[in-house]
Parts: structure tokens; sequence; C-alpha cells
């Protein structure tokens, strides 16, 4: 999170649950969740988004199968309120704030050989085989939850502009995970480790301008969170996290170093992660890319387009492994990602 001089940030276990939604028609709540099995080379990850003003939820499913292949689903359903996070297949359940989630999906995938291919949605969603899928998770919490709500110092709401907002609260939490996944009948048993994030407020997708976001969960002590963002006449501001045991230690400082493709997706990563107790270093190799975008047609006639590449990555530090996530968002420029456009910090 990126907080405005002036403001501080709230951190309430009650933020866990819904809100009631504000005015704005762009009111968003979401909760999005990554997790890996590193034993078996499974991943996942998946989001839901209420926009109950807008009267639809965003559906995601992504399931990294250990062959290669990529199933994957998206759909805006209709919803009527915010009373829930259940559409589209897909439900996200608190059984107990900061602490447990319930995650289940059951509906259709298409099935990618080639992830890439989501460049062209449409084509793809043509073109690919489709399969049956469910998955049922159990989402423990295993480090202390990063983040809140933003607002004044004497705790009044903060008075964001809502066609500037990206979001008015967001929480981060590292997890363990156990559950299955199926797809067309085959049972992929699931024990494994994640992340999870919950965001509410405002947001269009252009706000978000650029970010680098990395969570990384090395096991059940361990684990590191870089967000980097970028916004226009700024420079990058880091936030993040090396977390071992009870402890979130913040970051001071950042250096990330990426190799692209000839089509700007990260391949590989180096990280230098400064805190007040020294530098930790992580590397990371991509194992599989997925892209994802969103566009906005504004009442001027002018589109935005964002970006947003999902790496399943191998990641090393300090002797461990671990398999978990690199994300990259970016409003494009024509066909080049504005990060790269404005800054050369990483290429």
């Amino acid at each position: 999170m990126i907080v405005p001089e002036g403001m501080v940030v709230k951190l309430d276990p009650k933020d866990d649950f819904l809100h009631e939604p504000e005015a704005a028609s762009n009111y968003n709540e979401s909760v999005y969740i990554d997790m890996f099995d590193s034993r078996t080379s499974l991943g996942a990850w998946l989001r839901i988004g209420n926009r109950p003003n807008e009267g639809h939820a965003e559906v995601s499913v992504c399931m990294y199968l250990p062959d290669g292949r990529v199933a994957f689903w998206f759909v805006r359903p209709e919803i009527q309120d915010n009373s829930e996070l259940n559409a589209g297949g897909l439900r996200v359940q608190v059984a107990e704030p900061f602490k447990t989630l319930e995650v289940s999906y059951e509906g259709p995938v298409i099935l990618l050989d080639d992830p890439m291919d989501l460049q062209n949605a449409r084509e793809a969603f043509k073109q690919s085989p489709r399969a049956d899928a469910s998955m049922r998770f159990t989402l423990s919490g295993v480090s202390p939850m990063h983040g809140g709500e933003i607002v004044n110092r004497d705790g009044s709401p903060w008075q964001l502009d809502p066609e500037l907002a990206a979001y008015r609260g967001h929480m981060e939490q590292h997890l363990s995970v156990t559950g299955e996944m199926r797809i067309d009948g085959e049972i992929y048993p699931f024990d494994g480790h994640g992340f999870r994030d919950k965001s509410w407020g405002p947001r269009h997708w252009g706000n978000l301008y650029w970010h680098k976001w990395l969570p990384i969960t090395f096991g059940p002590d361990f684990g590191v969170l870089l967000a980097l963002m970028g916004r226009p006449d700024q420079q990058p501001e880091v936030v993040g996290h090396i977390w071992r045991g009870e402890r979130l230690i913040p970051l001071t400082d950042a250096r990330l170093n990426v190799t692209y493709d000839d089509e700007f997706v990260q391949r590989s990563i180096m990280l230098d992660l400064e805190t007040a107790e020294g530098t930790t270093t992580v590397s990371g190799e991509v194992v599989t890319a997925i892209p994802l975008q969103h566009r906005r047609i504004a009442e001027d006639g002018t589109e935005t387009r964002v970006r947003i590449i999902k790496a399943m990555t191998q990641f090393k530090c300090e002797g461990r492994q671990t398999t978990g996530m690199s994300e990259f968002l970016d409003l494009m420029v024509g066909d080049r990602p504005i990060s790269l456009t404005t800054y050369s910090l990483d290429v």
C-alpha cells in the first residue's frame, strides 16, 4: 500500500468480513489467493471481486498442472449485493478472521497447452478444450496480517477520489493450504503454502499504474513480500517485509533485477531486500506465465488497458527453495509496459 502523507493504517479483524458498499459506482471488495504444492508441481490462484454497484462480480480461477498445462476460467456473474463472496461457482468464507478461510470452486475451465494464448482471450476461450473442475481448500494464516485500512490520524475515514482510487483498505498474509483439485475426474491432492490479500474500496484497475508484486512463502516460519509500485511523476515506492516466525520485519529498500523475453514477460528475477537487520537475497526462475488484461473505455472515449502477468516462479533464498508468485501489473503504452517505458530500474 502507498499511504498518503498524514494518513495511518488501521488493522482490524472485522475487516476480514464484508463491508457496506460505498456510493462510488466502482466500489470493489475482493479476495485473492495463491497456493503452491512444491512437491507435486501443483499451483493455483483465484480471485473473486464483488462490484455491487455495477451489479456483477469478477471471478478468476487458474490451476497450474504438473504437465505444464494451465486450467483457467473467468466470468462476470450478476450479483445483487455485497452480502457474500459467492458467485460464478467460486465461494470464499471466513471461518475465523485473520486465521482460517474455506474456499471452493465448482465449474468449467479451459485447458491451455500454451498459457500465453490468453493474450488473445476471446480466441483462447473459443478454441481451447473445456473440462469440469472443482477445488476445495482450507487456508490457515501462518504469519501476522500485513496492511489494513488507510485512515486519518484521528481514525476518521479517508476522503479519497473514487476516480483516482485503487483501494481504501488492503491486507495480506502468508498461508498454509490443504485440500484438493479435480479436473475431469482426476484428483490432485494438495498440501502446500500460499498467500492471500483482501481489498475494499473504489477501484479502477488503471489507477494501479504499475507494480511488481512478489509474495513468497518458504514454509510455516519464513517468507518475503515485495510490492514495488510506481505512480505518475514519482519515484517507485517499496513496501513489504521479511517474515521470520512471529515477526514481520519491514523493508527499508529493495533492488529488483529482471530478465524479460521479447514480449516483456518476466523470466528470471533477482531481489535484494533491505531491512534494519540487513540484506536478504532472493532469486527466481519463472516456470509458467499467464497473461491477463483489463480494458476500460472512459466517458471521453479513451481506452485504458492494463496487463497483468501472473507467473508461477521457483524461488531460492537462504538455502531454501519454494514455488511462489511473481505478478507484474502495468498500464500499457501501445504494446510496452509503462514501467519499462518510464523507468529503467529493471531491464
